[in-house]
């Protein structure tokens, strides 16, 4: 039930489909580890968000270490995109919403992708509610300004 949500905010978080599938895969397994800590009757998909987003960070910080996987250009796109969402422009918002600076993608996803409330999007990136505000505001402005751009 989770997985599909998960896969899309990692796939938009990582840009790439195999990269995307290996954090979704880590973060079930650490959620199978660690599920003795879960406490029952809380918000288990604010739980496993909040692995996804451990998973991500503890990845950043590897991959300094590590050589970077990346899509050959002939092969195509990985996920081919909804068309109901190039209908509406979507196309246009997923490319505007990959431009952003992470800490700020990661604050409109959860809440305007995932709706996530305020309060949950602070546990799940572990920042105070002002931050996640803020980021949401600064992430909002900068993704009308880069579609605005794109207005003939």
């Amino acid at each position: 039930m989770h997985l599909r949500a998960l896969y899309r905010t990692a796939y938009r978080m990582t840009r790439n489909a195999a990269d995307a599938e290996d954090l979704v895969q880590e973060t079930m397994l650490r959620a199978y580890r660690a599920f003795d800590t879960y406490t029952p009757g809380t918000n288990i998909r604010a739980w496993l968000y909040t692995i996804l987003y451990r998973v991500r960070t503890d990845a950043l910080r590897r991959a300094g270490r590590t050589p970077e996987s990346v899509q050959l250009p002939d092969d195509g796109p990985a996920v081919p995109p909804e068309q109901d969402a190039l209908a509406r422009g979507g196309d246009a918002i997923s490319r505007a919403l990959e431009q952003l600076p992470e800490a700020f993608r990661a604050a409109v996803v959860l809440r305007d992708v995932e709706e996530f409330s305020y309060d949950e999007i602070a546990r799940i990136l572990d920042v105070p509610i002002g931050t996640v505000m803020s980021r949401i505001y600064r992430g909002r402005t900068l993704l009308r300004q880069a579609l605005g751009d794109l207005k003939p």
